[in-house]
């Protein structure tokens, strides 16, 4: 009678707990379906509040609303975020930080740049006068 006891007890309790997790993911379905819809509703209204005073656009209703959002997340992803692979990511992250390399030495080199102000003050401003006394010769001649 025992074994009896102890099979429906422990039949119960998986029922239980399947019955919680079905439940669970029906309401995390409808949760997600729920933040859908209200992100759909703030795009219609950030649309018309925004747009036909910035680029004279129309306004549009929710319908229409919808279906930008849909070609949103079709043009510019659904924000998956990276791979779940870490190797992966991090070989094409090193690629990518080994193009920069070839500009190190001129982005590091910042010790000619003290004698800007100087250069500026001696030649730069007499450089400027020449230029514009050029244009302006120039002028004249047509």
């Amino acid at each position: 009678m025992d074994y009896k006891k102890d099979m429906e007890e422990h039949m119960e309790q998986k029922t239980i707990h399947y019955v919680t997790k079905a439940f669970k993911v029906f309401a995390m379905i409808v949760l997600g379906i729920l933040l859908f819809l209200l992100a759909n509703y703030v795009l219609m209204r950030l649309w018309n509040w925004l747009m036909p005073d910035l680029f004279g656009l129309p306004t549009i209703g929710y319908w229409k609303a919808l279906g930008i959002l849909v070609l949103a997340k079709i043009i510019f992803g659904f924000g998956g975020g990276g791979h779940s692979n870490s190797s992966k990511s991090g070989k094409k992250s090193k690629k990518h930080f080994k193009s920069f390399d070839k500009c190190r030495p001129m982005r590091r080199d910042f010790s000619d740049w003290e004698l800007y102000d100087d250069f500026w003050k001696e030649e730069g401003e007499k450089a400027f006068k020449d230029y514009v006394d050029k244009h302006k010769n120039k002028e004249d001649d047509i």
